[in-house]
C-alpha cells in the first residue's frame, strides 16, 4: 500500500490542498518505482570519505572534464575515497554553477549523464539539489517573464511594501529585484544575487517539479543529495524567512519519499548558520536529514591552531552527539566556499572571531560580509585556502612545519565521529589563488582554481613538492582510518582531557571491539601526554593514532 504523505503536505499547504497534492505526488512516485534501483538499506562505515570537487576541477586538452575527473579519481583515489561530491554540473550563468539554468541537464561542455553514471559506478555520488532558486537566464525564469504557464507562478514575487525588516540575509545583495514581465513590473525575491530568482514553494507545482528532478538524479546514480541553502526555502513576510516550519516539513517530506522509493539515498543539508540551528535539520533523528554539514568545525579548528589551545574545541566536541544511529555529521575543514563565521558565533567570542578575520587578512585572504537587520554589515566568511589560513604564505617557517600543521588539523577532522569530506584543493595542498580573484572580482575564487592534469601529475610525481607531500600524508591517514571500525560514523567518541596543547579523542567501534587513540599536537612545541600509565611524546604538530592493543 502506498505511503501516505497527507500529514506532511497538510503542514505545508493546509488540509484543503493536501489531498489533491497527495494524489499527484503518488502518480509521480508510481512512475519512479519502476525506474529506480532495487531498494536497499542505507549504510555508512569507516570507509565513507568524500572528495568535494568541481566537475572541471582537472582538465586536459580535448577531453570532456567529467571524463578527466573520472580518469584522475580512478588513478589516484579508488582505495582512499569512497564518495565524490561533484559540485553543480548543470548549465549555469553565474556563482560557479549555483545559478542553475536547467536542473535536468548536464552542461554539455562538461560531459553527459553517462559520464556521471560512470563515476557513480566505483564511487558513491553526491549531487547538489540547488532547489532554493534558479538562474534568471534559465528557461523557467524566461518563461516567467513572458507570463507563460505554469512558470508565471513559479517564482516568489512581492507586491506592495510588506515588512521585510526581520529577513535574515546571507549576502550583501538586494533582497528584491525588479523585472519587467509581460504583465508589468514585478519584484522578485533574490536571496543570493540578482541572477538567482527564488522559487515559490507556496505553489505545489513547484514542489512536485523539484521532487521529480531530485528523483531523476537518483535514477542517474546519485546516492547522496545535498540540499543547497535549504534553510531559506520557505518565506513569509514579517518573519526571518529562515528555518521556518514549512522548510523543515519539506525536508521531512523529501526524507519520507526517499525512504519509500529509494531508501539507499541520503539527504545532507547545507545550512551555514549557528550550530544549534544547523543541527535542527537532523529532526528527531529519523525523519529529516541523515547528514548535516558540521559548519562550526572549520572556524573552531582554525581558532585552535591560532591560539595553540584546544580547550574550546574539546569542550564543543564533547557535546557533539547525533540524535540517532541513522544520522551523522558531515565533517569538513574546507569546501568550494570560504570558512563561515556564523556557525561559530556563540561558541567563540566576538574578539576571537575578529582575530580570525585579522589572521585571514594577514595571510593574504579576503573577507566577505553580510547585511544585518539593523542595516550594518558583519564578517560572514573567510575566503582563503585552508593551508594558507593555517600558515602565513609569507612566513619563513620551514614548509615541513607548515605541512605538519595542515595535516594535524585534518587529522582532527578525520578522527571525529562522522563522515569526512575533503575539498580537492586540501587533498593536494593548494595555496591561495589571488590571480583568480583579480580576474573574476569575486572573493570565493581564491580557492577555486582549476588545475591542469599534466601539471598536477608532475607535482604528484615529485616527492619534494607540497602537493606530493600533502597527498601522501593523506594517503597514510585515510588508509589507517579505513582499516579500523573504531572510525565508524556511529562508533563511540570520547574527548580526552590531555591539556590545551593537544586535541585528544578516543574512538570506539559500534560493538566496542576496536578502539583508537587519536592525539594531535596543535602547537609548535613538544607536548607530553600521560595516558594509560604511558607517556606519549608528541613533536610539534605531530599526529599519533594508536590502537589500544598497541599501547598495552
Amino acid at each position: 500500500m502506498p505511503t501516505s504523505y497527507t500529514t506532511k503536505l497538510s503542514q505545508i499547504y493546509g488540509t484543503n490542498q493536501a489531498a489533491q497534492v497527495e494524489s499527484r505526488l503518488q502518480d509521480l512516485l508510481t512512475q519512479y518505482r519502476y525506474k529506480l534501483p532495487t531498494p536497499i538499506e542505507p549504510s555508512l562505515d569507516e570507509q565513507d570519505v568524500f572528495l568535494i570537487s568541481y566537475a572541471d576541477q582537472v582538465h586536459q586538452p580535448g577531453v570532456k572534464p567529467l571524463k578527466t575527473l573520472q580518469s584522475f579519481c580512478n588513478a589516484h583515489l579508488l582505495k582512499l575515497i569512497r564518495g565524490i561530491h561533484i559540485l553543480p554540473f548543470f548549465p549555469w550563468s553565474s556563482d560557479d554553477g549555483f545559478s542553475v539554468m536547467d536542473h535536468r541537464a548536464v552542461d554539455p561542455s562538461l560531459g553527459s549523464w553517462m559520464d556521471l553514471q560512470k563515476i557513480a559506478a566505483p564511487f558513491r555520488l553526491m549531487v547538489d539539489g540547488v532547489i532554493n532558486h534558479t538562474s534568471v537566464q534559465g528557461n523557467w525564469f524566461q518563461a516567467f517573464l513572458k507570463d507563460e504557464l505554469p512558470y508565471r507562478d513559479y517564482f516568489l514575487t512581492i507586491e506592495g511594501n510588506p515588512d521585510l525588516s526581520q529577513v535574515v540575509r546571507p549576502r550583501a545583495f538586494p533582497l528584491l529585484t525588479k523585472f519587467q514581465t509581460a504583465s508589468g513590473e514585478r519584484q522578485v525575491w533574490t536571496t543570493f544575487s540578482t541572477d538567482q530568482a527564488d522559487l515559490d514553494y507556496h505553489n505545489p507545482d513547484v514542489l512536485l517539479q523539484i521532487i521529480d528532478i531530485l528523483l531523476m538524479y537518483v535514477e542517474h546514480g546519485a546516492q547522496f543529495i545535498r540540499l543547497d541553502a535549504i534553510a531559506y526555502l520557505w518565506k513569509e513576510p514579517g518573519t526571518t524567512c529562515i528555518h521556518l516550519p514549512q522548510t523543515h516539513a519539506i525536508v521531512q517530506l523529501l526524507r519520507a519519499i526517499l525512504d519509500d522509493v529509494a531508501p539507499h539515498v541520503f539527504l545532507i543539508t547545507e545550512t551555514n548558520v549557528p550550530h544549534a540551528d544547523n543541527i535542527s535539520y537532523f529532526g528527531d533523528g529519523y525523519n529529516e536529514a541523515q547528514l548535516v554539514y558540521n559548519f562550526a568545525l572549520p572556524p573552531l579548528v582554525l581558532h585552535t591552531f591560532r591560539t595553540a589551545d584546544s580547550s574550546i574545541l574539546s569542550q564543543w566536541a564533547s557535546a557533539l552527539k547525533p540524535p540517532s544511529e541513522r544520522t551523522a555529521f558531515f565533517n569538513f575543514l574546507a569546501s568550494h566556499d570560504g570558512i563561515g563565521l556564523n556557525p561559530a558565533r556563540g561558541i567563540l567570542t566576538p574578539d576571537c572571531l575578529e582575530a580570525l578575520v585579522a589572521q585571514t587578512q594577514a595571510h593574504e585572504g579576503l573577507i566577505s560580509y553580510k547585511h544585518n537587520s539593523d542595516g550594518t554589515q558583519s564578517p560572514y566568511e573567510l575566503n582563503i585556502n585552508y593551508f594558507d589560513a593555517l600558515s602565513n604564505p609569507n612566513s619563513d617557517q620551514p614548509i615541513a612545519m607548515q605541512i605538519n600543521r595542515f595535516m594535524a588539523a585534518h587529522a582532527i577532522m578525520l578522527a571525529l565521529r562522522g563522515v569526512p569530506g575533503i575539498y580537492f584543493h586540501s587533498l593536494f595542498g593548494s595555496r591561495n589563488w589571488r590571480q583568480g580573484v583579480e580576474i573574476t572580482h569575486r572573493n570565493r575564487t581564491i580557492n577555486r582554481q582549476k588545475l591542469a592534469w599534466r601539471l598536477l601529475e608532475q607535482d604528484l610525481a615529485n616527492p619534494s613538492s607540497i602537493r606530493s607531500q600533502v597527498f601522501n600524508r593523506f594517503r597514510s591517514l585515510l588508509s589507517q582510518r579505513a582499516s579500523s571500525t573504531a572510525f565508524h560514523p556511529n562508533g563511540a567518541q570520547s574527548i580526552l582531557d590531555v591539556g590545551g596543547g593537544v586535541f585528544g579523542v578516543l574512538r570506539s567501534s559500534p560493538d566496542g571491539s576496536q578502539q583508537m587513540l587519536c592525539l594531535q599536537n596543535i602547537t609548535a612545541q613538544t607536548q607530553i601526554v600521560s595516558l594509560y600509565k604511558t607517556d606519549f611524546t608528541l613533536e610539534p604538530y605531530q599526529v599519533l593514532w594508536k590502537t589500544i592493543e598497541e599501547i598495552f
